[in-house]
């Protein structure tokens, strides 16, 4: 195998790894399932990504032809986590599950549980 294809495939599974080891750490740590949500969705999908991508790779150079299985289980990952993601807090939103104060649109989930549109306050011009 080439150097280059080697460096490449290294980088991809160290970068790979490296956010699949900040979206494990953020499932971990973070309080409430509304922030849980992003590690798992952003972070690990993007890890797994990197991964599949090495091994795209590796195994487009054993078999002399492209490989594109990878490449499928990648757009899988890429098309299916954000909509799991959305329904687990689709979910917990109708579940009543308890958030933190400081977890952002706090004043949407009621109007969000009712199925009503939002109304957004608009904002008072800045003067400095």
């Amino acid at each position: 195998m080439p150097f280059y294809l080697e460096i490449i495939i290294c980088v991809s599974l160290l970068i790979g790894g490296l956010f699949l080891l900040i979206g494990s750490y953020g499932l971990v740590r973070l309080p409430d399932i509304y922030m849980r949500l992003h590690s798992p969705t952003k972070a690990s999908t993007l890890g797994i990504t990197g991964v599949l991508v090495a091994s795209m790779i590796f195994q487009s150079h054993l078999k002399e032809a492209l490989s594109i299985q990878e490449l499928l289980i990648t757009l899988f990952l890429l098309i299916t986590a954000p909509v799991a993601a959305n329904m687990i807090a689709k979910t917990a939103l109708h579940q009543r599950t308890k958030s933190l104060e400081r977890t952002q649109g706090q004043d949407l989930m009621e109007t969000i549980r009712n199925r009503e549109t939002p109304v957004i306050q608009p904002k008072p011009p800045h003067n400095p």
